[in-house]
């Protein structure tokens, strides 16, 4: 196998051919299954790694790069029938071409010979010609005068859906093109350490040859400025977590000696944060649904040294009792995602968008049966990994016309991260962020 068999073989997996019986997977899932099946040096992984997420990630831009190829033989030849793992082929090689520094006549042989041993003679000899002509042609990247408006320019030049850039340009106006063009670039690395164990100067210590800056607004969060492999790091004394997640605890700033509540806990990253903040003084009770979850949260909690209760069921029903309250909760809901797009090749293609309208009913069903296990004058912080209106000032206004709560105020670092409501807005990719949303909301007395 080669380094661009395997790219060829993720990309069908992550996007099989319709009514097949094809196992569906994430990229790093069929990366990873893939990979291990292989025999190639970790130099090769690396390339074919780099080939699969971004021809994945760019599938718009290419298939608009190779339309008028495609196009011309329709023409003159009659229908053309391009298999889906010859389509897949050549968006591999135009990726390729355009984007890496290729041996442009090397990267044509290759998948021509590739195209041979996938499909018949006929089809290695269409892809032969559409790359022979793409490198003859050199095509310009995506032009504005070539698109009907600047939403569909701006989806075709940075390989998004035209319902997320339309979102995108609703939410954060002048900012769009910088958001578009930033969740293409790599996402930032950051690592929360755990308080009980290390300071933030003694794990970038032990960190090293990682090289990491401290989070000027997170103050137990490093960011990782080189040397990015976060697969050694220690689950007890830091672990991987973005800095925008991070954000939701730092607004909900747990205090020791109180009691607090982390819904839908997942597998533990907040609640480690939030025991790590407590101090081994006062109490933390995580409600988590996935007994998988729960599992591993569990586990992650005891390396950690965080004492919690955990309570494994729904937190839109009665997973605690009536007279259970706390000073202080956290909902990290279930959202559409939109936020997180740059983080996983394929999760643009994946969504809808009415994720967020569907989402948002469990949202408010969350926030209401949250609120009422927070004391008269505690604080209840909502978080999501969206930026969509649906599941953040919709859902937060909506709760607020209903319930005895109001916005409470938000730490100075975060002024530049404010919206006109007052509430943490992260845009996607700026500044190598995740989109988030965090509102903290405080019950009147």
């Amino acid at each position: 196998m080669t380094a661009r068999e395997l790219a060829l073989g993720v990309a069908r997996d992550v996007f099989p051919p319709p009514g097949s019986n094809a196992v569906e997977r994430t990229a790093q899932a069929a990366f990873d299954y893939r990979a291990r099946r292989s025999e190639l040096s970790d130099r090769d992984r690396a390339f074919a790694a780099e080939l699969a997420y971004g021809a994945i990630k760019m599938r718009r831009t290419l298939d608009w790069y190779l339309e008028p190829f495609l196009s011309a033989r329709r023409d003159t030849e009659g229908p053309l029938s391009t298999t889906g793992a010859v389509r897949e082929l050549l968006r591999l090689a135009v990726y390729e071409l355009v984007y890496t520094r290729a041996d442009e006549y090397a990267t044509v042989f290759e998948f021509v010979n590739l195209a041979k041993r996938i499909s018949h003679r006929g089809l290695s000899g269409l892809v032969n010609a559409v790359l022979r002509r793409f490198l003859r042609e050199r095509p310009a990247q995506p032009q504005r005068e070539q698109f009907e408006n600047e939403r569909e320019y701006l989806a075709a030049r940075y390989s998004l859906p035209t319902w997320l850039v339309r979102q995108w340009g609703e939410v954060f106006g002048n900012e769009l093109e910088a958001i578009c063009a930033a969740v293409n670039d790599p996402p930032g690395l950051a690592i929360v350490v755990n308080a009980l164990k290390a300071t933030r100067e003694e794990a970038a210590e032990r960190l090293t040859p990682m090289e990491t800056r401290p989070s000027t607004v997170v103050p137990e969060v490093l960011l990782v400025k080189r040397g990015g492999n976060l697969s050694s790091t220690s689950d007890g004394d830091w672990w991987p977590q973005s800095e925008s997640s991070a954000m939701a605890v730092d607004v909900l700033c747990p205090q020791p000696g109180e009691a607090i509540l982390d819904v839908c806990s997942g597998r533990g990253n907040k609640a480690l944060q939030i025991g790590a903040r407590l101090n081994r003084q006062g109490s933390l009770v995580c409600v988590e649904r996935d007994p998988r979850k729960v599992a591993t949260l569990t586990a992650r909690l005891e390396r950690a040294e965080v004492a919690a209760g955990v309570v494994t069921g729904d937190a839109t029903a009665d997973a605690l009792s009536e007279e259970q309250c706390f000073d202080r909760a956290l909902v990290d809901a279930p959202c559409s995602g939109v936020g997180v797009v740059g983080r996983h090749p394929e999760a643009r293609w994946k969504k809808q968008g009415t994720d967020g309208e569907r989402l948002a009913l469990t949202q408010r069903s969350l926030l209401e049966r949250t609120a009422r296990h927070v004391y008269p004058g505690g604080a209840l912080v909502y978080a999501v990994c969206s930026t969509d209106p649906r599941e953040t000032t919709e859902v937060i206004d909506g709760f607020l016309a209903r319930e005895n709560f109001e916005r409470g105020l938000i730490p100075a670092a975060y002024e530049s991260l404010l919206s006109r409501d007052g509430d943490v807005l992260i845009p996607p990719g700026i500044a190598g962020r995740d989109g988030f949303y965090v509102a903290r909301l405080e019950r009147r007395t």
